[in-house]
């Protein structure tokens, strides 16, 4: 008897705890105000949940190969435009209004020293609730979270001269231009970076259709998503006649091996993998490879391989990881390097 009355008391007794914790929410005597802060117990306890838990799942989900230390640019330029706004860059201050927030975004050149490289692809990838610490805004990036990684990690030791270099191309004047040059270059070409596509001699229709589909999410890439978020259709337009008037592509004759020449004019049909050439041939609505980067082309292709996307005839990219997952996985590098021309 005397048990139940104890267990009575206690059920009563959270009831009541929970019924005053209500209660107190439905007041509003909460302060929420970004400008009143945390307790420093609230503080404590926040961070500390925060980096038992990142450190537990990045051990578990992170990739052994959190970080690609190629593909710097992209990395940098994506960086400029979306996180330096809060938590600083190399000779750049954060803004002060992000600098407002509860919690105030935490200087990189100093916290990214107290994480590891799996960790910090998790925060990246991931995000950090309760904080202005958004998820990566491209699922199945992994690749653009990697490259996030090493310019991340190299924030503590990078100079303003080099964040300049790797962010700015000098002597372009047209702020459009210059957005979409800080990763292409001024002349289209990608400016050396193994991840970047060679715009000029590219369609200049299919060059227009990218810029909408990464604008509406219809492509995935936080990159590229970014840049086209706040263009108008007239300028993605323009941006596509200037950059595909430029000399790059087209005019490169493929060369190399015999099994990716196959490929490119025949396909597998024992795998029923289309020939490259019938999509990606003059006057059809597909990309023009020949000439395109070689280590672009593999990279994309073993990024369509692990995406699981299913078939949509009305999503032109859908098809492309079936296609992927049907070419050898060692005949990926000699099949690019066959249609780059080199």
């Amino acid at each position: 008897m005397t048990i139940r009355i104890t267990w009575a008391r206690a059920i009563a007794a959270i009831v009541g705890l929970a019924l005053a914790g209500l209660l107190f929410a439905w007041s509003g005597v909460f302060n929420i105000a970004a400008s009143s802060g945390h307790w420093k117990i609230t503080d404590w306890f926040l961070h500390w949940t925060m980096r038992n838990s990142v450190r537990t799942y990045a051990a578990v989900t992170a990739p052994d190969d959190p970080k690609a230390n190629e593909g710097l640019v992209s990395a940098a330029v994506l960086f400029k435009a979306s996180c330096a706004s809060c938590h600083g860059a190399p000779g750049v201050r954060p803004l002060p209004v992000m600098q407002a927030a509860t919690p105030p975004a935490p200087n990189l050149s100093i916290n990214a020293r107290e994480w590891t490289d799996k960790q910090i692809f998790w925060i990246l990838k991931h995000g950090v609730k309760y904080t202005g610490m958004p998820g990566w805004a491209a699922k199945d990036r992994d690749d653009e979270v990697r490259r996030m990684v090493a310019f991340v990690r190299l924030l503590p030791e990078m100079t303003p001269a080099t964040y300049r270099s790797l962010t700015e191309v000098p002597g372009v004047s047209d702020a459009r231009i210059a957005t979409c040059a800080g990763c292409h270059g001024a002349d289209g070409r990608g400016r050396g970076q193994p991840d970047m596509p060679v715009l000029g001699g590219q369609s200049p229709a299919y060059l227009r259709a990218a810029l909408e589909a990464y604008a509406t999410g219809k492509r995935q890439s936080a990159v590229m998503a970014n840049a086209a978020a706040t263009l108008t259709p007239a300028e993605m337009t323009r941006l596509a006649d200037q950059f595909a008037a430029m000399p790059g592509i087209g005019g490169v004759a493929p060369s190399g091996s015999i099994e990716a020449a196959k490929i490119e004019r025949e396909g597998l049909p024992k795998v029923q993998l289309p020939a490259c050439a019938s999509c990606h041939a003059p006057g059809k609505p597909y990309p023009v490879l020949a000439g395109q980067r070689a280590s672009y082309i593999a990279q994309r292709l073993r990024n369509w391989r692990g995406d699981e996307t299913v078939v949509d005839a009305r999503k032109s990219q859908a098809t492309m990881p079936v296609i992927a997952r049907r070419i050898p996985e060692d005949m990926i590098d000699p099949l690019a390097r066959y249609l780059a021309g080199r």
